[in-house]
């Protein structure tokens, strides 16, 4: 690799680490009223994706952590689909390795999926920062919560 790549990759890095620092202030956050995908601080993820109404937000989190360090210049596919914006990602962007700082990826099937952020690995295990789950690791969850995700159960991963 090049000095160029690599200084690359330690940008693309810093951004997902940064989008993790938002992530950690956020955990916690729940809809209001529970189970209605809404309330703030949903909403303001929602609006980020340009949704105005109650919806799966678990993408629009994730899209709303990068926002808010992005200056303006958020780097990932603006949707609320998890599927979608894995599917119109550049390719550059899709990774089969986790590292800290990624967007993993779960497809559930029929359209379904269900993403966050990765801010540790173990060889068995990713450790999360999700919206829209709950303890037992929903994908229609009621707030935004740390997880400990199968690595097996994972599609890929997404690198900004």
């Amino acid at each position: 690799m090049n000095k160029n790549n690599n200084n690359l990759n330690q940008i693309k890095m810093a951004l997902g680490k940064q989008a993790i620092n938002v992530a950690l202030k956020q955990v916690g956050a729940k809809e209001n009223p529970l189970g209605s995908n809404w309330g703030k601080p949903i909403q303001d993820y929602l609006k980020s994706v340009g949704i105005n109404f109650p919806a799966s937000w678990c993408m629009a989190f994730v899209y709303w952590c990068f926002e808010q360090i992005s200056n303006g210049k958020n780097p990932l596919v603006k949707s609320g689909g998890v599927l979608y914006c894995w599917n119109n990602a550049k390719a550059n962007r899709v990774v089969g390795e986790p590292q800290i700082g990624d967007i993993f990826i779960m497809d559930y099937g029929k359209g379904l999926g269900h993403t966050g952020l990765v801010y540790k690995i173990d060889e068995t295990f990713i450790y999360t920062i999700e919206g829209n789950t709950n303890d037992s690791g929903s994908r229609e969850g009621i707030m935004v919560c740390f997880k400990q995700r199968s690595r097996t159960k994972i599609k890929g991963y997404l690198r900004y």
